[in-house]
């Protein structure tokens, strides 16, 4: 390995590897010589992108994977076992797992409710959980979780979403601030409308007009790469952000300085007229 590479000599694990925005972390990563590991519960998917990252950049990279799942505990104390077991040990983390529900307020039951917390909170947890053990006996490190601009802002149809990202922004404070006298580092990107495979950010991407909703919201015009997030991970991953923690950082084009676009339309699609329309009118949905 080129030992002049800014990260060489550190292990890097990636939950959510095999994703978009894990991807290109990974890939940011593993560029600047760290020695990755995937997390993900499919293996294919895994093994794919692991291959793919190999060939792309060359003979320096190390990019390996685990399959498991980042809301199991057993899954990500094994991740992040493989990952320690690389020279010089777990030293960079990033936990991109998340998601979340597009329905009017009323329409959400407490399960929903629930479930948008436990995706967008219990997988950074537990990857904070176990990877702080490990960092502590290598000398330090760094932690990033992907957020999202819906944790500042007010985004219609996805309170649960809101709430689980607001919940995540507050969790690395409280971590960054207990971990910092190990010279553990924790902190977070809150992306905007970012193109990848997920459910929800597909159909976004599939309708030509809420797209162009999106972009007017945006001063510089345009919807996120998953590289223009890994950008921001590997700052606040390596070195050069030695002296920040306890920070998310808003990588969303602008957005956040003007407003939500209205995601009624594909509520409306995914629930129909007459829920979303009782929900507006203030009444509780009939069960479908």
């Amino acid at each position: 390995m080129t030992t002049d590479l800014p990260l060489a000599g550190m292990a890097a694990l990636v939950t959510g590897g095999a994703g978009g925005i894990g991807s290109a972390c990974a890939r940011s990563l593993a560029k600047d010589g760290a020695a990755v590991t995937l997390m993900g519960r499919t293996k294919g998917a895994l093994e794919a992108t692991a291959s793919t990252l190999r060939a792309e950049l060359g003979e320096h990279a190390t990019v390996g994977w685990f399959a498991g799942d980042a809301m199991v505990a057993e899954d990500v104390q094994g991740a992040v076992e493989q990952a320690s077991a690389a020279p010089g040990g777990l030293h960079i983390c990033v936990a991109t797992v998340g998601g979340g529900t597009i329905a009017p307020f009323l329409a959400v039951d407490e399960d929903g409710l629930l479930e948008d917390l436990r995706r967008n909170i219990v997988g950074a947890f537990l990857a904070i959980k176990y990877a702080v053990p490990v960092m502590v006996t290598t000398g330090g490190g760094a932690i990033v979780c992907i957020s999202s601009d819906a944790a500042t802002m007010s985004w219609p149809f996805m309170a649960g979403y809101c709430a689980g990202k607001a919940g995540l922004d507050a969790m690395v404070r409280v971590a960054a601030d207990e971990f910092g006298h190990h010279a553990i580092r924790v902190n977070a990107v809150r992306p905007g409308l970012t193109k990848t495979a997920s459910n929800n950010v597909s159909a976004l991407f599939s309708d030509p007009e809420i797209l162009e909703e999106f972009k007017s919201q945006k001063p510089l015009g345009r919807t996120g790469t998953p590289e223009d997030i890994a950008a921001g991970v590997r700052f606040l991953a390596g070195p050069e952000s030695a002296w920040i923690t306890g920070q998310s950082l808003a990588i969303e084009g602008g957005n956040e300085l003007r407003k939500a676009p209205s995601l009624e339309k594909i509520a409306r699609i995914r629930l129909g007229d007459e829920a979303v329309d009782q929900a507006i009118a203030g009444r509780i949905p009939a069960a479908p």
